[in-house]
């Protein structure tokens, strides 16, 4: 019989090796793999269609404006930033011959309607006389041949005065011409805006651009005061947007923010780029114009909202995997696979019809290979 305290001895040294074992083995044993979940319930689901490519900012009117002559440039009435009004002059080529063309026509207008004057003046007398000597004939006092003299001197003096009436009326066509020649050696803002370019500077010469040879614009005016965004859309989605839908609108020059719209034209045609998908442009306005400064030519995307629906039961997309189902935590943290019945659906929520309910918490992250139905999980802890 061992004595007691060999007995207390050997009971101790088990049960502290018994303790380092199962501390060992719980240290060592598999521990179930962490993962992330996602509540399910209630919000919007909504089925939208974004740009293929980078949209841009553009300008309800901009002209790329040159003078309808050629000539040398002899004022500047403008530099770029400058703001203008509309039938403002920004810039005059050089006009001095028809300046004086139309001086001279203003002059021989002058002389004409002088002449008219006097010649009609003279008709005014002739055919006054012509009626004093028809008196006298009648009484018998002249021979009817003076009467005859004097309507045919007084039909001789109207007939001048038409005459000089016409040379007054190609007088002022002349000035009209001219005027007309003077107006296209200056260009003038069609609207009111900002110039955005200036090119050539007092004393180089400047053309219109010839057909089918394009030239760079005298003068680039934007109306700043009314911005759009117009952005390629993918042929098979082209059919699914209406004008009027509404739509979200993002700057990559204001990230993080998102801007209401509604599309306002859809192109009648499809465009073909080499080694690129065939698009559609489409437009879209801003309900309200953002605050900040707005550039014409920054990149924008539109996303057209094809139909929405609130509130619904959803679930992140991410979530489905590619036979239609989802992994549930179930009791005891081990996962189930359910099958879904969806109805809308989009990059980000999905609607549920059937197999979840509000509360039910779904697997967000496939990333592990041994996640999958029947295993046992630690949940991560939500952020």
């Amino acid at each position: 019989m061992p004595k007691p305290k060999t007995w207390f001895r050997l009971v101790v040294f088990v049960l502290i090796a018994a303790a380092l074992a199962y501390a060992g083995w719980h240290f060592t044993r598999p521990q179930p793999p962490e993962v992330e979940f996602a509540t399910i319930g209630h919000g919007v689901v909504e089925s939208t269609v974004v740009n293929t490519r980078a949209g841009t900012i553009k300008a309800c009117r901009r002209a790329k404006l040159a003078p309808a002559a050629g000539g040398q440039i002899v004022k500047l009435w403008v530099k770029e930033g400058d703001r203008v009004k509309a039938g403002q002059p920004l810039l005059e080529l050089w006009n001095r011959d028809l300046a004086a063309q139309r001086e001279l026509a203003t002059r021989q207008l002058a002389t004409s309607e002088q002449r008219r004057r006097e010649a009609c003046i003279l008709a005014d007398n002739a055919k006054r006389d012509a009626e004093r000597t028809r008196q006298l004939v009648d009484k018998g006092f002249v021979s009817p041949q003076s009467g005859e003299d004097a309507r045919a001197q007084a039909s001789a003096r109207q007939a001048n005065c038409d005459a000089v009436a016409a040379d007054v009326k190609r007088a002022q066509a002349q000035i009209r011409v001219t005027s007309a020649g003077l107006e296209r050696t200056t260009l003038s803002a069609p609207f009111a805006g900002i110039v955005a370019r200036v090119t050539g500077e007092i004393g180089e010469y400047t053309t219109p651009s010839p057909p089918g040879i394009p030239t760079p614009p005298a003068v680039d005016l934007i109306d700043d005061t009314c911005l759009y965004v117009s952005a390629p859309m993918d042929e098979v989605d082209a059919p699914k947007i209406k004008p009027g839908q509404p739509a979200r609108i993002t700057l990559d020059a204001l990230s993080g923010q998102t801007f209401s719209g509604k599309i306002r034209r859809i192109a009648p045609y499809v465009t073909e780029v080499e080694k690129q998908a065939r698009t559609v442009d489409v437009e879209a306005d801003f309900d309200t114009p953002p605050k900040q400064v707005l550039l014409v030519g920054y990149s924008a995307d539109v996303e057209a909202i094809i139909e929405k629906r609130d509130p619904v039961l959803r679930v992140p997309t991410q979530a489905i995997q590619q036979d239609g189902t989802v992994l549930v935590l179930g009791a005891d943290d081990k996962l189930e696979s359910r099958s879904l019945k969806t109805g809308l659906a989009n990059w980000a929520f999905t609607e549920v019809v059937s197999g979840l309910a509000a509360g039910d918490r779904v697997l967000l992250s496939f990333d592990q290979e041994k996640v999958k139905a029947g295993v046992k999980v630690k949940p991560k802890a939500p952020k």
